[in-house]
């Protein structure tokens, strides 16, 4: 890559972000304007209900190198993410928040990663120092969780903060599928990655988008996209009924074959006892099942992941 002709897209996307949409900006030049490559800088707003989208026709008036991608409602943070990385130009391309936690000025070394033969340049967050919290609690929790179940190791701490190669882009964007945890796939497509941690900062303004619903909903896209373990799972409960079951059997038949059928009570109890138990773990495994039912289902009515509702350059 020639440094004078090198093209850097980054992709941010906004919801709501009216408060700090200006800071952010201005600390994203601070940082790219001494740099020698040419950058393109993708705002991709999902839906925004404050004043954001006036804040971005300002900024991109005064700056020619802002693109505004205005998406027809709120779709999410990920399909927002797609969004941006669909149009984002360049051999490079880096997504970042706009709120202020991913520091810009991690870019420059971002981009000479890239430089150096990288095609994904994974940032990992590092906030051993801060205290534990139910987010934090979770979020540890939840990588445990998808790196045992999914056969896609996924890097704990990860965050959307990334560089991308020309080639890594292009590989996601090959992968069309509506249900989408960026960080698996990123870390799915296995082009050559390197790691590189940093420190969350705070909040410019504002709080976090990412309700404990939406975190929730992110979580099942990321098991049910990545792992058929739930259905091992109800498989493996399965098997083990049944073999319980053979056991009642034979314990059962002993009793007949010695001849001390009277001492065979009648076991109301114990009988409710195994239907309800059964019928639980019946009813967990077709929830399993129709989870992954609708998830088909959704995939296959192939409906876009998001809506333009204009594009403005």
């Amino acid at each position: 890559m020639s440094v004078d002709r090198v093209l850097v897209s980054l992709v941010l996307p906004v919801y709501n972000e009216a408060e700090v949409l200006e800071q952010t900006h201005a600390r994203l030049r601070a940082v790219i304007d001494p740099l020698p490559e040419r950058f393109l800088i993708y705002y991709v707003d999902d839906g925004s209900q404050d004043e954001t989208p006036h804040i971005l026709r300002r900024l991109a008036q005064e700056d020619p190198r802002i693109r505004i991608l205005t998406l027809s409602r709120n779709f999410g943070h990920q399909a927002a993410l797609t969004a941006g990385l669909d149009h984002a130009e360049g051999e490079i391309v880096i997504s970042l928040d706009a709120d202020g936690q991913h520091p810009p000025e991690l870019i420059p070394e971002m981009i000479a990663l890239i430089r150096q033969g990288y095609d994904i340049v994974q940032t990992q967050r590092v906030d051993v120092e801060q205290p534990l919290s139910f987010k934090r609690w979770s979020s540890a929790l939840f990588y445990r969780l998808i790196n045992v179940l999914s056969g896609t190791p996924i890097l704990p701490g990860a965050a959307d903060f990334r560089a991308l190669s020309r080639q890594a882009v292009e590989a996601l964007k090959s992968m069309p599928e509506y249900h989408r945890f960026l960080r698996g796939m990123v870390a799915w497509i296995g082009y050559r990655t390197v790691i590189l941690p940093y420190r969350p900062q705070e909040r410019l303004a504002g709080r976090s988008k990412y309700s404990l619903r939406k975190m929730l909903r992110l979580a099942l896209d990321a098991i049910f996209s990545f792992s058929l373990a739930p259905l091992y799972l109800g498989l493996s409960l399965g098997i083990v009924l049944l073999f319980l079951a053979l056991l009642e059997m034979i314990y059962v038949l002993s009793f007949w074959i010695s001849g001390n059928t009277s001492r065979l009570a009648p076991g109301w109890s114990s009988l409710m006892f195994v239907i309800l138990i059964v019928g639980g773990m019946l009813m967990v495994l077709l929830s399993f099942i129709g989870l992954y039912v609708g998830y088909i289902f959704q995939e296959v009515k192939r409906r876009p992941v998001y809506l333009l509702r204009k594009d403005t350059e």
